[in-house]
């Protein structure tokens, strides 16, 4: 069947009398914040304590924003025979936000969870030096990060969960023994005390009807 003429031209003018009819809604931003999605990429946080210097991020960022600085250090051995370790140790981490495109490559390729996404975008600057963030100031959005969502209630228990729980489980059972163990010795010495008190006849005494 061949569309009628005009159509179209009246499918568009009743969206835009729709439109026009409905009451106008104002943000009113920056006196009320706006609510962001859950996954909102405002800018990225740094954990440090997760970093081994591993250069992925780094290599992997396709604007070249991400810059770090590190030295190698011997651990000594943690049994006497033992070989010495050396490992990285983190000197400077910072990222160019004027450079960065927000694509999130560094944040999937980290194999340690260092990087994480904060819903903050309010931190322009008047001088374009200063959004280069170091290490510090990267740092201080992770208190900025929101928490993860729920797991769903159908879903698999994480492998780490079910690790953890599994360890304390077990740790739990040989505390319970060593406390058992602990109560039988002492019941035993107890008996054995030559001074202990004799137990009292079960039967009827002398003297009693």
């Amino acid at each position: 069947m061949a569309p009628i003429p005009g159509s179209g031209l009246a499918k568009g003018l009743a969206v835009t009398l729709r439109t026009m009819t409905k009451k106008t809604v104002t943000a009113q931003y920056p006196d009320v914040q706006p609510e962001l999605p859950p996954r909102t990429r405002g800018v990225i946080a740094l954990f440090e304590e997760n970093c081994t210097v591993c250069m992925l991020c780094a290599r992997e960022c396709p604007d070249w924003c991400i810059y770090i600085d590190s030295h190698k250090e011997t651990v000594p051995p943690a049994a006497p025979g033992g070989r010495e370790r050396s490992r990285n140790v983190l000197d400077r981490f910072a990222i160019d936000f004027s450079l960065c495109m927000y694509c999130g490559i560094c944040i999937e390729v980290c194999p340690f969870d260092a990087l994480f996404w904060t819903p903050e975008f309010e931190y322009a600057e008047t001088d374009i030096h200063e959004l280069t963030h170091e290490r510090d100031k990267l740092r201080e959005w992770m208190w900025t990060v929101p928490a993860p969502p729920a797991l769903d209630p159908g879903a698999e228990e994480p492998k780490e969960i079910a690790a953890a729980r599994k360890t304390a489980d077990k740790l739990a059972a040989e505390q319970a023994a060593e406390a058992e163990r602990a109560a039988q010795a002492a019941g035993a010495g107890e008996a054995g005390r030559p001074d202990a008190p004799a137990a009292p006849p079960s039967g009827p005494q002398e003297g009693q009807s």
